[in-house]
């Protein structure tokens, strides 16, 4: 579960206003403290990479037009 860039900023936030360790503030706020100390590097999200689908989309368009009432184990046996 990704947590919200607020709720990031609002633990260390905290964390500096009280003066709380790492480990205090990630029980307070029930997340893990490699989250916390991993925030503190960065607060915004990594953007994830490109993913590499396994179905070419415009040739399963053209599959599901030429028969549409096929099964899907019938379109994976033909694409294997």
């Amino acid at each position: 579960m990704a947590y919200s860039i607020d709720f990031r900023r609002k633990v260390l936030g905290v964390r500096e206003r009280e003066q709380l360790s790492i480990t205090q503030v990630a029980q307070r706020f029930a997340v893990g403290k490699a989250s916390v100390m991993r925030w503190l590097k960065q607060v915004e999200r990594k953007p994830s990479g490109f993913r590499r689908r396994k179905l070419d989309v415009a040739a399963l368009e053209q599959d599901l037009r030429d028969y549409p009432d096929a099964y899907q184990r019938e379109r994976a046996a033909d694409s294997a």
